[in-house]
């Protein structure tokens, strides 16, 4: 009897229909967020460190020229998952994205598993994009002729004396301390600083275009086609953004009505860009000869375009700003609807009084990340954060296809196409990019998984708002 009752706990779902207005006064979110504002953090979250980072870092040593297949392949995943996340962004308008939606569909302890698991996902993202800013950051540096203390250029074992990556670790912070500015402040500020990344971006297009030489696309697959597949699996999370910016549905004006929309143009915006911007830079150098670090500047100085790497370098350390700030949101929302749910301690969930926004949860989140960022490699931040957003995808899949067929009746604001064939398509891509990645990401998966089902058991099986009711 114990055990049935175990079961029947673990699978208790959150009742869609009540969902809202169960806060309280003091847990509580503003509404401030219009359809420009989410689509900017949308297209903030998905370009930044993709392009100025991790494409260079790709073609370099995994795809080479075929880096632009490997955008290609996780971007047709991450479409498919996408209008799986519209569909429940316009249905459940709730802070908690992916945690919320497994919640009230496949029951609580699929939600604590996807909540658990996107804590440390986003947290190593906001880490891993630090990382690349400061790599600009110090190609910056150098380039002006100036010289900092080895010490504080990088995580222990990246390069000699190094013994933190200082402006990494400070830039967390930064972004901790501007989401506590309160909402409405916050969204202006990344809408500015999207529109300048995104400039800045056209800017690399429109200029390289000149300087292409088509010789170096071959050949186009240095590594093998499975370099290709390889490589997609890495910048998966290159791809995405609007997932952690549908955490942000409870601070929507309309969201039934603008968060499918900003989801969908997000991801436009975002391939469109990518693929070009790959076309440049693997047609500027040979993929060996690509920086891993600053792939643009360095591409633009090669041929002779020093002061436009400058402004490439400069663009690249505000533009990939908004991906962190798209991503601690994220993880702090998820977090604060956690607790506001007794998945963790509900002192986590109280908000500002004047501010209305988690001020407790996001300084711990920008205190874990600027000690993620300081102290470890890129390469090792970067293989956290991609297993636990594809069994997300993989989550929101399915749940869309359960929900349809369980409850058709209920309203939707926007209703994925082609079910249950493209949500089925995304569990597919899903699934088959997890297998490429390496079997260290899955030893760190797994006990991240323990560690989670030990609190799970421990504490938020008992604690949990359904299970006072």
């Amino acid at each position: 009897m114990a055990g049935l009752r175990m079961g029947e706990g673990i699978l208790r779902r959150k009742p869609i229909e009540h969902i809202e207005g169960t806060e309280g006064e003091d847990e509580q979110l503003e509404r401030s967020l219009g359809l420009v504002h989410l689509t900017a953090i949308g297209v903030g979250g998905i370009i930044g460190a993709g392009i100025f980072t991790l494409a260079g870092t790709v073609a370099n040593g995994t795809a080479g020229p075929a880096v632009l297949l490997s955008f290609l392949i996780a971007g047709v995943a991450s479409a498919a998952a996408a209008l799986s996340y519209a569909e429940f962004a316009g249905l459940i308008p709730k802070a908690g994205s992916a945690y919320t939606y497994g919640y009230a569909v496949l029951g609580e302890f699929a939600g604590w598993f996807i909540g658990w698991d996107l804590l440390l996902e986003y947290t190593a993202i906001v880490a891993v994009v630090a990382i690349g800013i400061s790599g600009y950051f110090s190609f910056l540096i150098e380039d002006m002729g100036a010289h900092l203390p080895a010490w504080m250029l990088g995580a222990p074992g990246t390069g000699p004396g190094h013994r933190i990556d200082l402006f990494a670790a400070a830039l967390c912070l930064l972004i901790a301390w501007l989401l506590n500015l309160g909402m409405r402040s916050a969204a202006r500020f990344e809408t500015f600083i999207v529109a300048l990344k995104v400039l800045v971006v056209l800017l690399v297009i429109g200029v390289g275009i000149f300087h292409i030489d088509t010789g170096n696309y071959h050949p186009f697959f240095p590594f093998g086609v499975s370099g290709a597949f390889t490589g997609a699996a890495t910048v998966f999370f290159a791809v995405f953004g609007y997932d952690a910016m549908s955490t942000a549905a409870e601070e929507s004006r309309d969201a039934q009505k603008h968060m499918p929309k900003a989801i969908v143009l997000s991801l436009i915006i975002a391939m469109v860009l990518y693929v070009a911007a790959c076309l440049v830079l693997t047609g500027m150098q040979n993929y060996k000869d690509i920086d891993k670090e600053s792939g643009f500047s360095s591409a633009f100085k090669a041929v002779g375009l020093s002061g436009l790497a400058d402004v490439i370098a400069v663009g690249a350390i505000i533009g990939i700003l908004t991906v962190m700030f798209t991503f601690m949101l994220g993880v702090t929302r998820v977090w604060f609807a956690m607790s506001r749910d007794g998945l963790l301690p509900k002192w986590f969930a109280k908000t500002h009084p004047t501010r209305h926004v988690p001020t407790r949860v996001t300084w711990l989140v920008g205190a874990a990340s600027a000690a993620i960022a300081g102290l470890l490699p890129i390469a090792e931040v970067a293989e956290l954060t991609n297993i636990g957003i594809l069994l997300a995808f993989v989550v929101v899949c399915a749940a869309v296809i359960v929900l349809r067929y369980r409850h058709p009746e209920l309203p939707r604001g926007f209703r994925t196409p082609w079910m249950p064939f493209v949500p089925a398509l995304g569990i597919v891509f899903s699934i088959w990019l997890i297998t490429f990645l390496q079997w260290q990401t899955w030893v760190r998966f797994v006990v991240w998984f323990l560690i989670g089902c030990a609190i799970y058991f421990g504490y938020s099986y008992r604690r949990s708002e359904l299970a006072k009711r």
